[in-house]
């Protein structure tokens, strides 16, 4: 009798958990909404704080100034935006270009796996700002110095990430295709490859950010435009409203690239998937 309770009791419990938890979710409608209203109240008190404390605009300017800058100064941001955004993506490129090739490296050849792997994971220990004057003395001023030090600071997830999902395939898909005498190519496009572009877009998610907090390091310390270069000068001159909206726009270009690559991600799977 007992034991007819206690299954009864675990047949019934796992659909009331997951009542629970259906009642719990929260529908797209709220999921656009709850990051809006929260974003807005953030600004709607930030904006109370500094006209009830009379902080000066030095310090922390009100929203409404900052909006106020942005609409002022929107055609400087926007030239300044420009050579950001390219760098950031060229960086971001070729981050993902050498990722991939060092994850297939690592998967398939087993001492390349242990003469790297333990390095880079020492060099993604490495405070990545301490090294961004050493792109500078060995590649100048110019662009090319951004360019790899965006390369440098975002290719260590989508190599990880990668590597992976490479590793990661179902045994019993790969038992199939050497019963078929499939060769690695074939099993490489159509089993390792496919499986893995999940991690790899993940990789890709986080090697966006990366590369554009790279390029801004960069302008940072040497640079005649971008917006890490206007921020600077903005600094220089205490023009607070000017930096805020220039990390406002740099902001905006984070979110329009990282959705660019979530939308290559469901364009890959459709391709590979059907779906």
């Amino acid at each position: 009798m007992k034991t007819d309770t206690a299954a009864v009791a675990a047949d019934t419990s796992e659909p009331a958990l997951e009542r629970q938890t259906r009642g719990r979710e929260i529908g797209p409608t709220g999921q656009m909404l709850l990051p809006v209203g929260l974003a807005l109240a953030v600004l709607v008190l930030w904006e109370i704080v500094v006209r009830v404390a009379k902080i000066p605009a030095v310090i922390l300017p009100a929203p409404s100034e900052v909006f106020q800058t942005l609409l002022r100064t929107y055609p400087l941001l926007l030239q300044h935006a420009v050579p950001t955004m390219m760098e950031t993506i060229l960086g971001f490129i070729l981050a993902v270009v050498l990722g991939v090739m060092l994850a297939v490296l690592l998967t398939y050849s087993p001492a390349w796996r242990a003469a790297l792997y333990p390095n880079l994971v020492f060099f993604q220990l490495i405070p990545k700002v301490a090294l961004a004057p050493l792109f500078i003395i060995w590649l100048g001023i110019g662009t090319e110095s951004r360019l790899f030090f965006a390369l440098f600071i975002s290719f260590f997830p989508i190599v990880i990430s990668m590597a992976t999902g490479l590793a990661e395939v179902d045994n019993s898909l790969l038992r199939l295709c050497r019963s078929l005498t499939a060769t690695e190519w074939q099993v490489f496009v159509n089993v390792r490859f496919p499986y893995s572009l999940p991690f790899l877009f993940s990789g890709m998610k986080i090697g966006i950010t990366m590369a554009m907090i790279g390029v801004i390091v960069g302008e940072f310390i040497t640079a005649q435009a971008g917006l890490g270069y206007l921020i600077v000068f903005a600094t220089s001159r205490a023009e607070t409203a000017v930096i805020i909206a220039a990390i406002s726009v740099l902001c905006v270009l984070g979110l329009a690239l990282y959705g660019l690559v979530v939308l290559g991600e469901l364009a890959m799977r459709r391709w590979y998937y059907g779906a």
